[in-house]
């Protein structure tokens, strides 16, 4: 396949073939483990009327198509010591966005990096034991960063992921 047909994977840079049509039962296959990303794959053959060879082959599919990009656990970040949180805007210098998300990626507690459009160019959430932890990373470790040229600090009071319908 050449190169300009390949699309980035936005979260390592890997080069992935064109996304191919997802049918409903791939659409199923999806939400189930959206919900349950622990579900066997004879509790998803089950629930969405195939074969078990045809849903370990369709999953495999839909992670090398970059469809599904890994499995995790939802946290509960204050139980897990990460009370505060914080989603941060940046202003960044024009076309310096690959440089400044791999410094981002290496900050401790951030959780979600977009590039967006707008009034700021960055939205980043970060999760911290406390106040002097975000202090911390705001001050020292953002504003360290060359790319950057300003940030505003938008502290959550509350928050909850939002679960998959089912």
């Amino acid at each position: 396949m050449a190169p300009e047909q390949m699309a980035e994977s936005p979260d390592d840079g890997v080069l992935l073939p064109p996304a191919r049509p997802l049918d409903a039962i791939d659409q199923d296959i999806l939400q189930m483990l959206q919900t349950d990303g622990r579900a066997s794959i004879r509790s998803v053959a089950e629930r969405v009327h195939v074969s078990r060879a045809n849903a370990y082959a369709r999953i495999n599919r839909l992670i090398e198509d970059g469809v599904i990009r890994g499995f995790g656990a939802r946290v509960n970040h204050e139980r897990a010591g990460q009370g505060t949180s914080a989603y941060i805007t940046l202003k960044i210098v024009q076309n310096s966005w690959r440089t400044v998300r791999e410094q981002l990626r290496q900050l401790p507690g951030a959780s979600h990096i977009a590039l967006v459009g707008g009034d700021f160019d960055v939205l980043l959430l970060v999760h911290t034991p406390d106040n002097r932890a975000l202090r911390e990373l705001v001050l020292t470790r953002l504003q360290a960063i060359p790319e950057v040229l300003s940030s505003r600090t938008l502290l959550v009071f509350e928050e909850e992921d939002l679960e998959p319908q089912g």
